[in-house]
């Protein structure tokens, strides 16, 4: 039998059959995958190949009693996938999902702040396997009320809307008609990873757009404004209208995985256009002669910030932590 693994705690995985029937699965043995070395063997978005258990097992907390169990023995191969760097382990990786047609990665520049490091190193991972990213900064209601934190909003969706990423701004807790049907337009239809930190709305986010799922919101820590962790494991969650939405637990580090130095450019949109300007063809945009790249970060044409998350990288700096000073 053949499905998707919709949803994943470590041990089981349930996994959606392609006649809409749902398995408890679980792996038998050690499952290798060729060409990944991560703590998580199968992820959310994954095909699979299962067969039923001959002994049904008891269903996992929390799943349901009454759903058949079975035994994953194959992964299809994968089209995609949004990987990052272990925080336990550093030289093992962790897919946060595969198979998607797209991401939409939720920020928030206050209550809490997203840093530009984290979204830089997220949207380069994304480059790296070719999936699309909208930018969705949440919580705008709180920069309504004062015009210098607006202009400040303005301005870093400028920054990355001048790369070429679709930026929105949203209230999920007041969402108005028309926002609400552009971001179901944006989601209909295709299998979409949400990602972002702890606290910045991702499920008050989904529950607006498909009320119906009615997941579990919680409230920022008051001692640090720091987001508290309400979704627990990677699930994928049918939409109403079409498509699928990967809810995740909230990230608080991001560190990207197996880029080689000569290719980081090539994830950086508009340091990869400009690098064909630069003297060197083997130019690493550091502090090269005639570097069309540094020269364009000086004219302010490329966003420091961003250089500066290039340069991150460059240097082998692993963690983006969650909240900036």
């Amino acid at each position: 039998m053949k499905g998707r693994v919709i949803k994943s705690t470590g041990n089981w995985y349930i996994v959606l059959a392609h006649d809409g029937e749902k398995f408890n699965c679980r792996i038998k043995g050690r499952l290798k995958i060729d060409g990944y070395k991560s703590t998580n063997p199968i992820a959310v978005g994954d095909e699979v190949v299962f067969e039923l258990e001959d002994n049904q097992l008891p269903s996992p907390e929390g799943e349901g009693q009454g759903v058949k169990s079975g035994v994953i023995s194959a992964v299809e191969k994968r089209k995609n996938c949004i990987i990052r760097k272990s925080k336990n382990l550093s030289k093992q990786s962790h897919i946060l999902a595969t198979n998607v047609d797209q991401a939409m990665l939720i920020v928030t520049l206050a209550v809490p702040k997203t840093s530009f490091g984290f979204i830089d190193r997220f949207l380069a991972t994304a480059e790296a396997y070719s999936i699309p990213v909208h930018i969705i900064f949440n919580k705008a209601d709180i920069f309504e009320e004062d015009d210098l934190l607006k202009e400040d909003l303005m301005n870093v969706m400028s920054i990355y809307e001048k790369i070429g990423y679709k930026c929105y701004s949203v209230c999920s807790t007041k969402m108005k008609k028309e926002k609400k049907e552009k971001m179901i337009s944006l989601l209909k239809d295709k299998i979409t990873l949400l990602a972002g930190h702890s606290g910045v709305g991702k499920s008050t986010f989904i529950n607006t757009i498909e009320p119906s799922l009615d997941l579990k919101t919680g409230n920022l820590s008051s001692a640090h404004m720091k987001g508290k962790h309400t979704t627990t494991f990677t699930e994928m969650h049918a939409l109403s209208f079409g498509g699928f939405i990967i809810d995740t637990p909230g990230i608080k580090e991001f560190s990207v995985v197996n880029m080689d130095k000569y290719e980081i450019s090539h994830f950086f949109p508009e340091i990869f256009r400009k690098a064909d300007e630069c003297k060197f063809h083997t130019c690493l945009h550091i502090n090269e002669p005639k570097c069309a790249v540094i020269a364009a970060v000086a004219k302010e044409e490329i966003a420091p910030s961003r250089y500066h998350s290039y340069l991150s990288i460059m240097n082998g700096e692993e963690v983006i932590k969650e909240y900036n000073d």
